[in-house]
């Protein structure tokens, strides 16, 4: 949903199958994580996606995924010969 712009935190929090308060708890630790922002106007909060750590963490990732598949792919070759 964050994905599509901003959310109202009762709007995303009716899509799910449990309490306001355990989405407002995963809330929290996306916030922490730096995953999510909110923004408070009075009583409502909206919340958006902030992308760029999770673009970081890909990155980084994949520089691990290709090590681990060229390794792979060398045992698969030493298995096959066997």
């Amino acid at each position: 949903m964050l994905a599509g712009g901003e959310v109202n935190v009762g709007d995303l929090a009716a899509r799910f199958p449990v309490s306001f308060n355990a989405v407002s708890k995963h809330v929290k630790v996306l916030e922490r994580a730096g995953l999510v922002a909110r923004r408070v106007r009075g009583r409502e909060h909206r919340l958006r996606l902030r992308p760029q750590p999770l673009r970081e963490a890909a990155r980084w990732l994949e520089t691990y995924r290709a090590f681990w598949e060229a390794r792979l792919d060398a045992l698969e070759a030493l298995l096959s010969r066997s």
